[in-house]
């Protein structure tokens, strides 16, 4: 009778949260689908690109609106025991610019990101949001990445379609783009992190 083996346990899911509407809940978040719609219909831009504000007072408004993302969203407790029972190993990766970095710094010290994540980062070298976001994908090999921003999602999610990656991107939609067909869309982080549980 020959001995069984033991089971090995499954690799945990390398799995990249964006900060601002994903962790933190954004109420603001809710005109986005609005601004997008001015930019392509009003000011005729459709290639996908972010404004960097550049002047001091430009960096003091910005500042401002990331102040809108002012509390933690439903589902933080439950990534907390996902990674802790080594179901997952969570990143927390936000486009947020250079100038932003006190802020980031503050909200990763007030989440006790350390003691849950495997790394923090945030969009030193001011890239664009989209290729930053690409770039750690790619560097981290994340199984899933969790994003509100639809523009973001779709780029991401043709970007992994075409190199046949595997890397799933969810996404947190926002109510005025619900009927946007996506499989991977969730309402909430709480939602998304519950269906993280059966990959």
């Amino acid at each position: 009778m020959t001995k069984k083996q033991p089971v090995s346990p499954a690799r945990a899911l390398r799995v990249g949260f964006d900060l601002d509407g994903v962790i933190l809940y954004n109420p603001a978040r809710i005109v986005r689908p609005l601004i997008a719609s001015v930019k392509k219909k009003l000011l005729k831009k459709n290639r996908l690109g972010f404004y960097y504000p550049r002047t001091g007072w430009e960096k003091v408004f910005w500042r401002l609106c990331h102040w809108s993302s002012f509390f933690v969203a439903s589902g933080l407790d439950e990534i907390k025991r996902l990674s802790r029972v080594g179901k997952i190993s969570p990143y927390i990766i936000t486009a947020r610019f250079d100038y932003l970095k006190n802020d980031f710094y503050d909200w990763i010290r007030r989440l006790d990101a350390g003691a849950f994540t495997r790394g923090c980062y945030y969009n030193r070298t001011n890239d664009q949001p989209h290729l930053f976001k690409e770039k750690m994908i790619d560097r981290l090999k994340l199984d899933v990445f969790v994003e509100d921003n639809w523009d973001i999602v779709r780029y991401l999610n043709d970007v992994q379609k075409r190199r046949r990656s595997g890397t799933k991107i969810f996404w947190i939609y926002n109510i005025f783009d619900k009927n946007i067909n996506y499989p991977y869309k969730f309402p909430s982080l709480k939602s998304a992190v519950s269906y993280l549980k059966k990959l």
